[in-house]
């Protein structure tokens, strides 16, 4: 008897096994598996930043007949996946991965047969000319030995990836070409003296290069020279999508349910509530240093704000102090997170670093996280120092932007617990394919940085100083979702722009000034921080209602951030909100 239910007890799992194997599962597994592999190649340097290694040797082909292919390609795919229109047909993960490869799928189709950037934007090709190489020598993920065969072959590659980009490149906006100029310089410097932490640990292989950096850093001049004397005088493009792509681009960037007047609508009336929410905050502070001013001094909420922050914005770093004193904040907000047991955090190594030349120009800082698909990678929290030909007084304008306090709560959306963390928990989820590891939600990262602002403010870090610099910060995204949409589609001027900044969000002129640029540069971009942080803060309303009492923000955080990089109307559905 024991015998015969033995035998029945071992055959039920097999018997269960086989009653859920899912066809549409193992259907759209298949397509995933090969689009992405063909997105992979056709995105080498891609690749190598999310630490899928076996292209590292190759550049990015920008050629016509190679973009024609990638969009008949695409194309394909999507009509594969019209087989899989409903979801529920798929099992556990598959039915929200099958949703984000569309989107992403339908994104690529409107990058290639609508948008064109390879056509007018220069910026694509500094991904294969600089970051190619940096991305091979600032993650130890391999052996010098076999990082350098990939680091010569890539910039054996370079010239010929500048042929196609001259031949590509028509009519840019200027100041795509102006900054293309300056990142370039970059490339040159990161050639000639940025490969020796990774060169020196070979010193035959180092010596063996020296013909090919030289070759590959005169390429770049010649090209940083035919951007100044052919392309710049025919750079009449005009920087604003357009309402029609621009509509389009922001779907695909934010993969929300709002809609682009919905967007506008919500930001204007935050603005509002905001403002006034950073003046309850500054009255205190105002009356505390000034504690003479009548009743009409206080009662003027724009005056009462700028005021208390120009004095915070006393205390501030340089382009000699910004990187130590940003490895100190991380610290002190690690402790933070800690000590209130907010969200689990993660044993990933960080380095607070300076930013890397080729890459300035747009922000002030970002986070460089290790990719989904590297093995032991450290992330990088990346910090610029000022740019050489900034005047003493845009330099100390700018560093009163980014005051200590302000860099503390910077700190917490880069770092601990936005960026940093938030990405090294991504990096642990794990489905039956890649697709929610590639294709992350900029509107679910972000808006999780920025709400990381505010729950640390409402937790008390760094007392009501820090608070007054993340509503600040909030002002801003607010801004940046406003000057997003009325540059690309609309008219907004550049002085328009500056009052929005300087006066209704209280951001100093260096700021303003490197966010004018930034947003003719970063369509749909600039919108992913308002949007996000939207979504999460909905988000965590609806489980508080849902919850009540028993609304635990620890275990809120740690379940949000529990699926990867997905959409957060994709969260909410997996949270049962």
């Amino acid at each position: 008897m024991k015998v015969i239910n033995l035998a029945l007890a071992l055959s039920l799992p097999l018997s269960i096994l086989a009653a859920n194997v899912n066809p549409k599962d193992d259907e759209f597994q298949k397509i995933a598996k090969d689009y992405i592999e063909n997105y992979l190649a056709s995105h080498p340097e891609f690749a190598t930043e999310l630490g899928d290694h076996r292209f590292d040797g190759i550049l990015s082909d920008y050629s016509p007949e190679t973009r024609t292919r990638m969009l008949a390609n695409a194309k394909q795919v999507r009509e594969a996946l019209k087989r899989l229109d409903d979801y529920k047909q798929l099992s556990g993960a598959n039915q929200v991965d099958v949703r984000i490869l569309r989107e992403n799928v339908e994104g690529e189709i409107f990058r290639l047969e609508e948008l064109r950037e390879a056509d007018w934007n220069p910026l694509v090709y500094n991904q294969s000319l600089a970051n190619s190489l940096y991305l091979l020598v600032a993650r130890d993920f391999d052996s010098p030995e076999k990082r350098i065969p990939n680091l010569r072959s890539r910039m054996e590659g370079i010239p010929n990836l500048i042929t196609e980009a001259q031949a590509n490149l028509q009519h840019p906006p200027r100041v795509y070409t102006e900054t293309a100029i300056e990142q370039i310089q970059g490339a040159v410097n990161l050639v000639r003296n940025g490969l020796d932490p990774l060169l020196n640990r070979a010193p035959q292989l180092k010596k063996d290069l020296a013909p090919v950096q030289e070759k590959t850093a005169k390429a770049l001049e010649d090209y940083k020279k035919w951007l100044q004397e052919d392309l710049l005088k025919r750079s009449d493009g005009d920087f604003r999508l357009g309402v029609e792509k621009f509509r389009k681009k922001l779907h695909f960037a934010l993969a929300s349910d709002l809609s682009m007047e919905e967007i506008k609508k919500r930001a204007e009336e935050d603005l509002a509530q905001t403002q006034a929410a950073i003046y309850e905050t500054a009255l205190p502070f105002y009356q505390k240093n000034f504690p003479k001013a009548d009743e009409k001094t206080l009662a003027d909420k724009k005056q009462v704000t700028a005021a208390v922050l120009k004095k915070l914005s006393e205390e501030y770093p340089d382009d000699n102090t910004i990187v130590s004193y940003a490895q100190k904040v991380v610290t002190e907000a690690t402790d933070f997170v800690k000590s209130r047991n907010l969200v689990a955090v993660p044993n990933t190594p960080l380095e607070v670093i300076v930013m890397p030349e080729f890459k300035r120009g747009q922000a002030i800082a970002y986070c460089d996280a290790s990719g989904p698909l590297e093995k032991n990678g450290k992330t990088f929290y990346a910090v610029a120092p000022t740019p050489n030909d900034w005047s003493k007084q845009r330099k100390e304008s700018f560093f009163r932007e980014y005051n200590n306090f302000m860099v503390r709560d910077l700190t917490v959306h880069e770092a601990m617990p936005g960026h940093y963390l938030q990405l090294s928990h991504s990096n642990e989820f794990h489905a039956p394919t890649l697709v929610r590891a590639i294709f992350q939600s900029g509107s679910f990262v972000e808006g999780w940085a920025v709400y990381c602002e505010q729950m640390m403010a409402e937790q008390g870090y760094g007392g009501p100083e820090v608070k007054m610099q993340q509503l600040k910060m909030r002002l801003r995204a607010i801004a940046n979702a406003i000057l997003d949409q009325s540059i690309h589609a609309g008219n907004m001027s550049e002085q328009q722009a500056m009052d929005l900044m300087m006066k209704e969000t209280f951001q100093e002129e260096g700021e303003a000034v490197a966010k004018w640029k930034r947003a003719r540069l970063s369509s749909a971009q600039l919108s992913t921080y308002f949007v996000g942080v939207s979504e999460h803060l909905d988000l965590r309303a609806a489980a508080q209602k849902k919850f009540g009492k028993d609304f635990d923000l620890r275990k809120y955080n740690d379940q949000v951030i529990s699926y990867g990089s997905p959409p957060v109307k994709y969260v909410r559905e997996l949270m049962g909100l």
